[in-house]
C-alpha cells in the first residue's frame, strides 16, 4: 500500500529504448532462484564476468549483499521475505529501465512473490532462471554452514527444512547444479541469451 500522496511520476528525455540502442543489447531481469547452496550466486558472479568481458552492461543483485543495506529491516518470516521479493522486484524494474541486465541471485522460495516481479516487467524482461538442486546436495555443500544451523535449531524458518521452497512451475530456464559444472551452467546461460536475442 502506498503512504505518500501527491507524487507524480517525472518522465526523462532519455528512453529506455534509446538506453538499449547505444548499449546495443536487451535488458532483462535474469531472476535466479533455488535453495541456499544451489549455486546461485557462484553461478550469477561467473555469468557477470563472462558477459563484461562480452562488453555488456550488467549489474548482479545478491540476497546477502541487500539485506546488508536496502533490506537490513527485514528478517526471514513469510511477511519479510515477501517484502524483500518486492523491493528486489522494484530495484530489478530501474535497473532494467537503465539498460543493464540485472542478475539477481535470491532464494525467493514463494511462487507468487516471483510472479509479481514478472508482472512489474515487460513482456519477455523477466527470465526465471531455476538453479536445481536437491535439498540433499544443497545440504551436503552448505558453504555458510546454514543447514547445520537449522538442523539443529540455531536458525529458525530456513528454506528446505522448517520453511517451504515452491519450485518454478513454467522457468524460463533450469539450470541443473548437480550434472552441469560452473563453467558449463553458464554456457547454457549465455546460450539461451544469443538463441533469444538478448545479446
Amino acid at each position: 500500500m502506498t503512504k505518500a500522496t501527491n507524487i507524480v511520476w517525472h518522465e526523462s528525455a532519455i528512453t529506455k529504448e534509446d538506453r538499449l540502442k547505444l548499449n546495443d543489447h536487451q535488458s532483462p531481469v535474469l531472476w535466479f532462484t533455488g535453495l541456499s547452496g544451489s549455486g546461485k550466486s557462484t553461478i550469477t558472479v561467473a555469468l557477470e564476468k563472462a558477459l563484461y568481458e562480452k562488453g555488456i552492461r550488467t549489474y548482479r543483485l545478491d540476497g546477502d549483499n541487500i539485506r546488508h543495506g536496502l533490506n537490513n529491516n527485514l528478517g526471514f518470516s513469510p511477511e519479510d521475505r515477501k517484502e524483500n521479493i518486492r523491493r528486489i522486484g522494484e530495484v530489478s524494474k530501474l535497473m532494467s529501465d537503465a539498460g543493464l541486465i540485472t542478475l539477481t541471485a535470491f532464494i525467493s522460495p514463494y511462487r507468487e512473490d516471483r510472479d509479481n516481479v514478472r508482472q512489474l516487467l515487460a513482456k519477455g524482461d523477466f527470465i526465471e532462471v531455476y538453479i536445481k538442486c536437491s535439498l540433499e546436495s544443497c545440504e551436503a555443500r552448505d558453504p555458510k554452514g546454514l543447514y547445520q544451523k537449522a538442523r539443529s535449531g540455531e536458525i529458525k524458518q530456513f528454506t528446505g527444512i522448517d520453511a517451504p521452497y515452491e519450485e518454478p512451475l513454467h522457468p524460463e530456464l533450469v539450470v541443473n547444479t548437480e550434472q552441469n559444472s560452473i563453467e558449463e551452467s553458464v554456457d547454457i546461460i549465455l546460450a539461451y541469451l544469443r538463441t533469444n536475442q538478448y545479446i
